[in-house]
């Protein structure tokens, strides 16, 4: 089984510390660093989920070139996240849907389009990438329409983002996370198998479209996929930073 990962990614770095005294010299509190914790976030945590969940899987990634980084304080007691400090997104790189990327998007067994929506990937890239991939599955952040999905597989969204696409009419392709809640599809709400605490959401995104990916290749079965894939966002909610199942 191939599948091939396309969006922007980037390095997510945690520093956690603690937080004792408020400083003499404003209102805010002294923070001290007690240790550092990286990985690959964004698109390259997609490939992490696959790759944990599935390590037979062969998993591509296209990828940006330039480093992004996302820097997280967060206080190691309580995960309370105190600022987060986001570095090289304004001059990304672009897509090249040149003919070996067309050819390993079309041999693959599945196309995941991670969008986040920072300028890697345009519209047409989209369309094309969808149109000549077996099955698409997108993640997006942007502003859609119904000709930029006419071709996609599965369009998984949070409730935020979905009530940012309400124009959207192909209802039968979008998938509708909603945290601790499960997941709407169709009008019905799939409620998580295995509720857990919720410690920290980051990347659970992520986690749900690779696992949901992953189980659809392997059952072609929609709501089995869907349920899968709530357990694995279950298990990594519970955990702190970006994790995988």
């Amino acid at each position: 089984m191939v599948i091939v990962v396309i969006g922007e990614s980037c390095t997510d770095k945690f520093i956690y510390g603690k937080t004792d005294r408020l400083s003499p010299e404003a209102p805010v509190p002294v923070f001290v660093p007690t240790n550092t914790k990286k990985n690959s976030g964004m698109a390259g945590n997609v490939v992490r989920n696959i790759t944990a969940i599935n390590p037979l899987i062969l998993t591509f990634g296209l990828h940006n070139k330039n480093e992004i980084i996302k820097t997280r304080i967060v206080d190691k007691k309580t995960n309370h996240m105190f600022i987060r400090i986001d570095e090289g997104e304004d001059n990304i790189d672009k897509f090249d849907l040149n003919e070996v990327n067309k050819k390993i998007i079309s041999d693959a067994d599945a196309v995941i389009i991670s969008d986040y929506n920072k300028g890697f990937l345009s519209d047409n890239d989209i369309i094309e990438i969808s149109k000549i991939s077996k099955v698409t599955i997108m993640d997006s952040k942007r502003k859609l329409t119904d000709l930029l999905i006419e071709d996609v597989d599965f369009l998984k969204l949070n409730e935020k983002e979905y009530n940012n696409n309400k124009t959207l009419t192909n209802l039968e392709k979008i998938i509708i996370t909603l945290g601790d809640k499960g997941v709407l599809y169709n009008n019905k709400i799939f409620p998580s198998p295995r509720p857990q605490e919720t410690i920290d959401v980051s990347g659970a995104g992520d986690t749900f479209t690779a696992s949901f990916t992953i189980k659809f290749l392997e059952t072609d079965d929609v709501l089995e996929s869907i349920n899968f894939a709530n357990l694995m966002s279950s298990i990594v909610v519970s955990k702190k930073g970006v994790t995988t199942p």
